[in-house]
């Protein structure tokens, strides 16, 4: 509840794309300089494309009568499934889109709302609505707007299965037309993949659709007009019947639907996709106990070839928006379910597998890409753009898709995908992380979300009862089950002072003072949990400042060898993200120093996602003007020259104008770097806290640290005034070790 509550209630928000800071832009964007694109879209309709945020705009609609998998909550309790459809478009395919919630059930009131909407969208993605009535909304609005119109409940899970569906029977030597396919559930979903699929050549009467009560055949009672279009003779009266021999399971029902004895009785190499969630219709383990040659997919993350929407319709949408399509149709859907399955059977680039942690190849647990492929952006939309342009439905076609191809890559940064690798990584490894200062609300929220969403075990240190009361104030039924540390009462406390004063002993400390800042100093205390291997890493910073949490932390904790610790500012932005180093530790750098920290910033934006292209930064430009502090920015450059090992573009001396903007860049041809830098290396630690925290405040940036690099163990130190999620992601990131 707290992630959807904080820092601003909700998941979206509105931004101006243009300027509004003087009375002038307030004029241009509405009175009178609005005038003039009125008036033109009047004498043509087709210029809103062009003077308004119309064509990568979807509404994202639901009346709440089908909620997940919660039923019918009605209209206001879906808006928050809704806000993160918004969000997923945005964020997978930067679709603009608006979450609209319709208070009736009644299917004329809702066309009538959404038909009347249209000049307001480029598209309409319906959800969570429940059949039958689904079917006729659907329908009713794709025949009133002259826009894409796509219940994604039904279409977006039948493009996915199908995709997976071709790869399965490519891995086993089927052929489309010659399988047998028993159908699972007769809803809106159940019944748009069995479409879509007999549309990529599965033969209509090797298709078995059941319900609660059986398979569906012709002369059945109690069924609809859209159950009777699958009906088939079969002489199977029941789910158990219609598998015998089956080569393919589709489910979309119910938890247990499909018992491992009926399995047993399938074809050579069965296909089970079993789509219930949260629970399939039978686990993965409980089929390969019975049939080992099973190719099996799920709705869950947990187990190979997940069956996810997100890698659907975010693209479907991004490339009916950009030819301005007037429907998605049944071969723009074909288009989309053949970009995907053909994307998990091509090798992943070394520097996607790098950056994204696909490491998979095209196999049995491995037929459907992962839903964080950053390709799928490319591949998708431009497949579904040129179904629409071959079928007739595109009013804008695109001349070059290549050049589109190209545009759609540029369109996400690719920090958000890294990210999403990294959270899974550490769910996969889930480490021991010693949260340093647990008695404070903030650091409490990190310590629960990361436990609960399976990072890891947090390590709480602090005064027993206090931590006890402020997990009980935030709503935790348990406390006890989590593990705190109080140092008052530690018997890990004798073991701390022994290995601590052998440090200090001849740094001018006694045995006195030592005991004391064991006893008395949190982040003292935390370090040495790290450090005797009862923690994996640790995170501090909130109750005292950065230099002062690092002082603490070093009389505990060493460098790497050959290393220098410094710290990383990640500023991320729509489209791209920079890095800035070192903004915490190291007032003046020298020459080794700032080629060392250039190396190891350039790693961190690589497993990032990012290719680095490195500046050193200067208030000079390659000498000018000339100037007494940059000797040893030039040495620093003029070391990556003698290192054979570099394998990054670094340019410098360098003005951040001429690092960053290409107009400016044109006037330095000789420059080594291909386009603006991403990582600013900068000359001094005044400079660089400067730059970070004016970015930060002024340039309204996501900003992840600073991040701690190159201590001998994982230590982050959040900023005092990080919020909960800041915690957590710093926290993430090192437990994952992709920062420390």
């Amino acid at each position: 509840m707290f992630y959807h509550e904080t820092i601003r209630p909700g998941k979206i928000e509105i931004i101006a794309s243009k300027p509004m800071a003087s009375q002038r832009d307030l004029s241009l964007a509405y009175s009178p300089g609005v005038a003039a694109p009125v008036e033109a879209i009047a004498a043509d309709p087709k210029l809103a494309a062009k003077y308004t945020a119309r064509s990568n705009l979807v509404a994202v609609i639901s009346n709440g009568t089908a909620i997940l998998g919660l039923g019918n909550l009605g209209a206001l309790a879906s808006k928050p499934v809704m806000e993160g459809k918004a969000v997923l478009f945005k964020r997978f395919a930067d679709v603009d889109s608006i979450d609209l919630e319709l208070d009736t059930e009644d299917p004329e009131k809702f066309i009538e709302a959404v038909a009347l909407m249209g000049p307001s969208f480029g598209g309409i993605n319906l959800e969570d609505i429940a059949a039958p009535e689904c079917f006729i909304i659907e329908q009713a609005l794709r025949e009133r707007m002259n826009i894409p119109v796509m219940h994604d409940d039904q279409h977006g899970t039948a493009i996915i299965a199908t995709a997976g569906l071709i790869n399965a029977c490519k891995l086993t030597g089927r052929d489309l037309k010659d399988v047998k396919m028993v159908v699972n559930g007769a809803g809106a979903s159940a019944l748009a993949c069995t479409a879509l699929i007999k549309s990529v050549g599965v033969r209509h009467e090797n298709v078995i659709v059941c319900d609660r009560s059986g398979p569906i055949y012709p002369g059945r009672d109690n069924v609809d007009q859209w159950k009777s279009a699958h009906a088939v003779q079969t002489e199977a009266r029941s789910l158990e019947e219609a598998l015998v021999g089956a080569d393919i399971f589709l489910g979309l029902s119910a938890a247990g639907a499909l018992k491992p004895e009926w399995v047993e009785k399938m074809a050579k190499q069965p296909i089970i996709f079993a789509m219930a969630n949260p629970t399939p219709e039978i686990m993965p383990d409980e089929a390969k106990a019975v049939r080992p040659d099973a190719i099996i997919a799920t709705g869950r993350s947990d187990f190979p070839n997940q069956v996810n929407n997100v890698l659907g319709f975010p693209f479907i949408f991004r490339g009916a928006l950009d030819v301005q399509a007037t429907a998605i149709n049944e071969e723009m859907k074909i288009a989309a379910a053949h970009a995907i399955a053909d994307l998990a059977r091509e090798r992943v680039p070394e520097e996607v597998a790098a950056a994204y942690g696909i490491n998979h190849k095209f196999g049995t647990d491995y037929i459907i890409p992962a839903p964080f492929d950053p390709r799928l952006i490319e591949v998708v939309s431009s497949a579904v753009a040129k179904a629409a342009m071959d079928s007739g439905v595109a009013l804008a076609p695109i001349d070059d898709l290549d050049k589109y191809r190209q545009s759609l890559k540029a369109r996400l940064n690719p920090t958000t995908s890294a990210l999403t690798r990294v959270y899974e990584e550490c769910k996969a490894n889930p480490k021991r992380m010693v949260f340093a200062e647990a008695e404070e609300d903030v650091v409490l929220r990190a310590a629960i979300q990361y436990r609960d969403f399976g990072y890891g075990t947090p390590i709480l240190v602090g005064r027993t009862k206090n931590v006890v009361d402020r997990l009980h104030m935030l709503g935790v039924s348990d406390p006890g089950s989590f593990e705190i540390e109080n140092s008052a009462v530690s018997d890990k406390v004798p073991a701390m002072v022994d290995y601590l004063y052998k440090r200090l002993q001849r740094k001018g400390y006694t045995e006195r003072d030592v005991r004391r800042m064991v006893n008395q100093e949190r982040n003292v205390f935390a370090a040495l949990l790290v450090a005797l291997g009862h923690g994996d890493a640790m995170i501090s910073g909130l109750t005292r400042t950065f230099a002062q949490t690092a002082r603490e932390v070093n009389l505990v904790l060493d460098p790497k060898p050959d290393a220098v610790p410094f710290g990383v500012h990640m500023m991320i932005g729509k489209n791209h993200t920079t890095f800035l180093a070192d903004t915490t530790i190291n007032e003046r750098p020298t020459a080794s120093m700032l080629a060392h920290i250039a190396k190891e910033t350039a790693a961190v934006a690589r497993r990032m996602g990012h290719e680095p292209r490195v500046a050193f930064l200067s208030y000079s430009t390659f000498g000018n003007p000339s100037g007494q502090w940059l000797g040893n920015i030039r040495d620093a450059v003029a070391i990556l020259d003698s290192d054979e090992t570099v394998n990054f573009e670094y340019e410098g001396e360098m003005a951040p104008d001429a690092a960053l903007n290409p107009k400016v860049m044109e006037l330095y041809p000789f420059s080594r770097l291909s386009a603006p830098a991403n990582v600013l290396i900068m000359p001094g630690l005044q400079s660089a806290n400067l730059s970070a925290k004016l970015l930060r405040e002024l340039a309204g940036n996501a900003t992840v640290g600073p991040m701690l690099i190159g201590m001998e163990k994982p230590v982050q130190i959040a900023p005092m005034t990080a919020i909960a999620p800041d915690v957590l992601t710093l926290s993430v990131l090192a437990a994952a070790g992709v920062v420390g």
